[in-house]
């Protein structure tokens, strides 16, 4: 990680041609700016560009403040970008964000749960908020609760659970219908390294399966984003790709 930090700048024009118009996920010449308190400008992320297709793995490794949140929630429109394009699937994220918004399973970097229902309940809830059909749902809930490990949990509070076992529901919360795109941001964080290496083993089922899905996650960690990414950025301060492409 220090000699990544010690690289020069990564060429725009090289990370542009690392993808293509073809791709299922696509973002070209980001750029987020903010105005402080003090009417001063801050540039959370500077011109960057990447996709990916289905079947792979994109890793945004950085520590705190390098951009990588700010990068991961404009693709969910939480924020709108300064300038620059992003598209799932050939929709525009903001201008056509209600079709997109079809497409993505998202794993927020805080457990979005609610504390009184279980496990179990959350799986169904979310079943039927995205739209899948009554027939389908008894089976898929059964497979993400089996998926992540969560069968003797399943009737309890989630408000009880561990940090580790909330993780897994809101990972559980975002696979559930098996779509298209999924998004997660630290998706292992604050668990113990048996349920790390869990983790890592579920969401690489996810991102190799039938080659259908394209995985986004966001890490502190080189060791998952080599563990789990067919490609990875490396951002620092400032919003800057020191590095693109393979581990």
């Amino acid at each position: 990680m220090r000699d990544a930090l010690n690289a020069p700048v990564l060429d725009p024009e090289k990370a542009e041609k690392s993808h293509s118009e073809m791709d299922v996920v696509r973002v070209f010449n980001f750029r987020k700016a903010y105005t402080t308190m003090f009417g001063h400008p801050f540039l959370a992320v500077e011109k960057i560009s990447f996709g990916l297709d289905y079947g792979e793995c994109f890793a945004l490794l950085g520590v705190n403040g390098a951009g990588k949140s700010t990068t991961f929630k404009s693709l969910t429109r939480d924020i709108i970008a300064t300038s620059g394009e992003i598209s799932i699937a050939g929709h525009n994220v903001n201008t056509d964000f209600g079709e997109a918004r079809k497409l993505i399973g998202y794993c927020p970097q805080h457990d979005a749960i609610f504390p009184l229902l279980t496990v179990e309940e959350h799986l169904w809830f979310y079943a039927k908020i995205k739209g899948i059909p009554e027939d389908r749902r008894e089976t898929l809930v059964e497979d993400a609760i089996k998926q992540l490990n969560l069968s003797e949990h399943r009737e309890k509070a989630a408000g009880t659970l561990s940090g580790g076992n909330k993780r897994k529901l809101s990972v559980g919360m975002a696979i559930i219908g098996n779509p298209p795109i999924i998004l997660l941001d630290e998706p292992s964080a604050g668990m113990d390294p048996e349920a790390r290496r869990f983790m890592w083993s579920v969401v690489e089922k996810i991102s190799q399966r039938d080659k259908k899905s394209a995985v986004i996650l966001t890490t502190h960690s080189m060791e998952e984003a080599e563990a789990l990414s067919t490609k990875m950025g490396i951002m620092v301060r400032g919003g800057i790709f020191r590095c693109f492409g393979s581990s």
